[in-house]
């Protein structure tokens, strides 16, 4: 039993030892270096971007489909050539999808809902389907690539 009082006891005296003569980098303790020690403390680095900007102002998404399209398709702000589909939920009676533009805002759109010209009308598991006014269908999947078709199978 004494051979484990003494060892409890050399262990409590070297984590003791230890935790007293840790490093001090601050060996100087006049007011002068502990002031400037306080300023260096309060001017820390920012970051050169802000983090709670999201994609505004760092970057812009671009679609890449968007070559050969007219020109006021590319210019109407409600063009789901401007939009990404971040997310969608199927249910038995209610179905929805999520859109984000390049400001980061988000759209959550019914089924049958409209975006611009376009309407809602049908999901699939990874991609969006909506009827333009002249009855062709744009889908979009979650690699941000819009293919135009003339119908769709459901």
């Amino acid at each position: 039993m004494s051979f484990f009082k003494k060892f409890i006891i050399i262990l409590f005296v070297l984590i003791f030892c230890k935790v007293t003569f840790a490093d001090n980098h601050e060996t100087d303790t006049t007011t002068e270096n502990v002031n400037t020690t306080v300023e260096e403390e309060l001017e820390e680095e920012v970051p050169l971007n802000d983090p709670f900007a999201g994609n505004e102002g760092t970057s812009t998404f671009t679609n890449t489909n968007t070559a050969g399209l007219e020109s006021e398709e590319l210019e109407n702000d409600m063009s789901l050539y401007k939009f990404k589909l971040v997310g969608l939920i199927s249910g038995n009676f209610e179905s929805y999808i999520s859109l984000v533009n390049s400001s980061g805002e988000v759209i959550t759109l019914n089924l049958f809902d409209y975006l611009g010209d376009i309407k809602f009308v049908d999901l699939r598991l990874t991609e969006a389907i909506f009827q333009k006014e002249d009855k062709t269908y744009m889908i979009i999947d979650f690699n941000n690539q819009i293919r135009e078709t003339d119908n769709y199978y459901e």
